[in-house]
């Protein structure tokens, strides 16, 4: 498995700390949340220093993706507004768009993004259209810059499971650069199913994963073993998986290096677990 780390969850260090952080601990990428603090998408600099960052990137050895998830980024005032269903779209979409250029000079070929909450007055009908509509035009965008979009079922948002992606994912068209964000935390969190059988089901379509522990039925990102998922089954079910698997702690970056270690720590070791169940079970165990 090639393990990264969200950025989002070390904001209190400079990006570039961060990542030799990450580097030294044996993370083999970084999964990018562009904000005000790490590769500021509106500031005059942003083209120097996205270079730096990719140059950075190379001679750590780091692979990347972009993330798209802070909290205040477009709107000082709402969290995460305005989103791809809501008023003021645009500019949702033109910080996409940015992102999907930025992602393209780092190398990383994926960018995440999300639905956003279903707005007052607006079916789901209407949200859907809507939402598929904006898809539409970024899918355009990324295959210009040769990118692929892993989107992320979000709790609480109009697409928050896996139901809802493959609704989207058919209103596109099953485009090829329509992915999916898999995040195992929600899957334990809202889905049905039990989340090892979700990794089996979004295997197909995931081009970017997410990792936290988490309870279900609350949306809260916990570290590893302070929440009920079995993560030696999930991890040996997504063993067919290239791309980065991302620990996402957000709320935890008062002690992001010590949580950094951790966590890898841990994954390494539910991951061994994992392939040693396989091979237990007559299958292959879990390479990487």
């Amino acid at each position: 498995m090639k393990w990264a780390y969200c950025t989002n969850g070390f904001g209190d260090h400079r990006l570039t700390e961060a990542l030799e952080v990450l580097a030294e601990l044996g993370y083999a990428g970084a999964a990018i949340t562009l904000d005000r603090g790490h590769l500021d998408p509106y500031s005059p600099g942003l083209a120097a220093e996205v270079s730096r960052i990719a140059g950075l990137l190379d001679r750590l050895g780091l692979s990347a993706v972009v993330e798209t998830g802070g909290r205040y980024t477009l709107d000082p005032w709402r969290k995460h507004h305005p989103t791809l269903i809501s008023d003021g779209a645009e500019r949702r979409s033109a910080f996409l768009t940015t992102a999907m250029r930025i992602a393209a000079d780092l190398g990383a070929p994926v960018v995440h993004l999300w639905s956003g909450a279903r707005p007052d007055g607006v079916t789901e009908q209407e949200a859907y259209a809507r939402l598929a509509g904006r898809c539409e035009r970024l899918l355009d965008e990324a295959d210009q810059t040769g990118v692929t979009l892993g989107f992320e079922p979000e709790p609480g948002m109009l697409v928050q499971d896996l139901d809802g992606f493959e609704r989207l994912r058919a209103l596109l068209g099953a485009h090829p650069r329509f992915g999916l964000t898999f995040d195992v935390g929600h899957a334990h969190c809202v889905e049905r199913d039990d989340v090892a059988a979700c990794a089996r089901r979004a295997l197909p379509y995931t081009v970017h994963v997410q990792i936290e522990d988490m309870r279900r039925g609350v949306h809260e990102h916990l570290e590893f073993g302070e929440g009920e998922i079995d993560f030696p089954r999930v991890l040996a079910e997504l063993r067919g998986y290239s791309g980065l698997v991302a620990v996402e702690l957000a709320r935890h970056g008062h002690a992001a290096p010590q949580v950094a270690r951790r966590s890898i720590d841990f994954l390494r070791r539910a991951h061994e677990s994992g392939g040693a169940r396989v091979a237990g079970a007559g299958g292959p165990a879990g390479g990487g």
